[in-house]
């Protein structure tokens, strides 16, 4: 994953590769937990799909939260190119960011407490990159699927910005979207660390405490 160095800009939608217009085939279920990656899933529970980097990594921080939640799946978001494979979105020609699919119980794990954990486990000021890793593919997203959730992204996003700034870091470049689809990655990128136990992690924090998110609803 680390091997590929792309443009840090996003190309026009004029320009993005085709796609194809059926899904690219993927996992069942979960790797770790034996969960369906596609569902169905438990009634009231919620989705958000976040952006924070390489999705190997940053998919194992959510599956370790130890309650919460029900499942993860890396996939890709954000662009506009339907049903891409890895290899085209590491082209930086699609416009998608690698992403991961956090399906979790509201009422053990509140969405703010899902974005504390984002927030905390990345650095969201890099733009198209997470350290080493560079391309419209490593930044950092959020990507909402209601009104709601988008209001809850702000209002952290601001929160974590206040933090960042009081220790000297710069803007926050976190983008919040509506999701428009989200695409499941290839099966050998699902839940890859687990396979992979000695695999590539390049995500990193900045050290900064999210002051929004307890973690546990009360």
């Amino acid at each position: 994953m680390f091997l590929f160095r792309k443009r840090p800009e996003m190309p026009d939608p004029a320009d993005t590769l085709p796609g194809r217009p059926n899904p690219i085939p993927t996992a069942e279920r979960h790797f770790v937990n034996g969960h369906p990656l596609k569902g169905p899933y438990p009634e009231g529970f919620e989705r958000i799909v976040l952006g924070l980097g390489c999705f190997w990594g940053t998919e194992r921080k959510f599956w370790q939260l130890p309650r919460g939640v029900f499942v993860t799946a890396v996939g890709y978001a954000g662009g506009t190119t339907p049903n891409p494979t890895y290899e085209e979105v590491c082209s930086g020609m699609t416009g998608h960011n690698e992403v991961v699919l956090v399906v979790h119980d509201p009422a053990e794990l509140t969405l703010e407490a899902v974005l504390k954990t984002f927030f905390e486990n990345h650095d969201p000021t890099q733009g198209m990159r997470q350290g080493n890793d560079v391309g419209t593919q490593y930044r950092s997203g959020i990507y909402t699927l209601d009104a709601e959730q988008a209001a809850v992204a702000e209002r952290v996003r601001a929160a974590y910005g206040e933090a960042l700034r009081a220790r000297g870091f710069g803007a926050i470049t976190t983008e919040i979207k509506p999701l428009e689809t989200f695409y499941f990655a290839e099966d050998y990128h699902q839940q890859y660390l687990a396979k992979n136990p000695a695999g590539y992690c390049g995500v990193g924090g900045t050290g900064v405490t999210c002051p929004i998110g307890t973690g546990i609803a009360a």
